[in-house]
């Protein structure tokens, strides 16, 4: 009982402005290039949340019909992927990275269109080894490595053909912080 309390109490205590200290604007300008450079180069679309904390919504669920705090964190990235909308893209081939400060936890979604090449397990080794750089609070390498390892998938599956560049940006480029 005493660890749940802890567990809100550190969850509420974080807010938006925790997720702007640690992305500052010129890290989310970077990181904003970053997306629209990887998605120049297939037809993916990529979208990154960070977010400071769950809402006490998902933690009163904590412990009750094995709803563990990871299963909560990939919920919350779920439900995060359905509400930006990066389910809705031309190919189905979205991923959305999400990031939970409280804990330094990610998870990556990806959409119906990339899970028929990419399993779920080989989406859990990428967010093990970027694990590191969360857990130090070394966010913008991180997110980078994120970037990387999910363009590179996409780039497997969905270059433009014939090296076009025939770009129809879906979603946008710039992180969500809250």
């Amino acid at each position: 009982m005493r660890n749940k309390l802890m567990l809100l109490l550190k969850h509420l205590w974080l807010d938006v402005s925790d997720a702007e200290r640690a992305i500052p604007p010129d890290m989310l300008q970077r990181l904003a290039e970053r997306v629209a450079a990887s998605e120049r180069r297939h037809s993916g679309q990529i979208r990154i949340c960070v977010e400071a904390s769950l809402p006490g919504s998902y933690l009163w669920r904590l412990g009750g019909q094995q709803n563990t705090l990871a299963s909560l964190i990939r919920q919350r990235a779920v439900m995060m992927f359905g509400k930006l909308r990066v389910w809705d893209t031309e190919h189905n081939n979205g991923v959305l990275i999400y990031l939970l400060l409280a804990e330094h936890a990610i998870e990556i979604v990806a959409d119906r269109g990339l899970a028929r090449y990419v399993d779920a397990a080989q989406w859990q080794a990428m967010v093990a080894r970027m694990a590191s750089a969360f857990h130090d609070k070394r966010y913008e390498d991180g997110l980078t490595q994120a970037l990387e390892e999910t363009s590179a998938v996409l780039m497997a599956h969905f270059a433009h053909a014939d090296g076009s560049a025939s770009h129809s940006n879906e979603l946008p480029d710039t992180p969500l912080l809250q």
